[in-house]
């Protein structure tokens, strides 16, 4: 009859293991608000501009339909970002900018992936 009962395994870290283990139980430490030596680091993030997605569209001279063919997005999309109901993301922000200065640039690498 085999044993069923278990002896406790020992656990042994790394010293890395160990170091990942102390800070996590440091920062949920400084999380709950307790005095802890940690080093905070902040970083600032700018968003891409808002893109006006209406000037853009229009200035192309597209109907909504056709600016969301061309480009790649719903025509549903295109008019909530245009009545304010939704702001493109940051890679749509991103591809709108592109589409506002360069949109040859954007229809040709469409083309090529087509």
């Amino acid at each position: 009859m085999p044993n069923l009962t278990k002896k406790p395994i020992a656990q042994k870290h790394t010293v890395a293991g160990s170091r990942l283990i102390r800070s996590v139980k440091q920062a949920v430490a400084w999380a709950s608000g307790e005095d802890v030596p940690v080093r905070v680091t902040m970083v600032s993030v700018q968003r891409a501009p808002v893109v006006d997605v209406r000037t853009v569209r229009q200035k192309l001279g597209l109907s909504q339909s056709q600016f969301a063919a061309r480009f790649g997005f719903t025509p549903a999309t295109v008019k909530n970002w245009e009545q304010g109901r939704t702001q493109p993301d940051g890679p749509a922000r991103i591809l709108l900018a592109v589409i506002a200065h360069h949109p040859e640039a954007v229809e040709d690498a469409l083309r090529k992936v087509s």
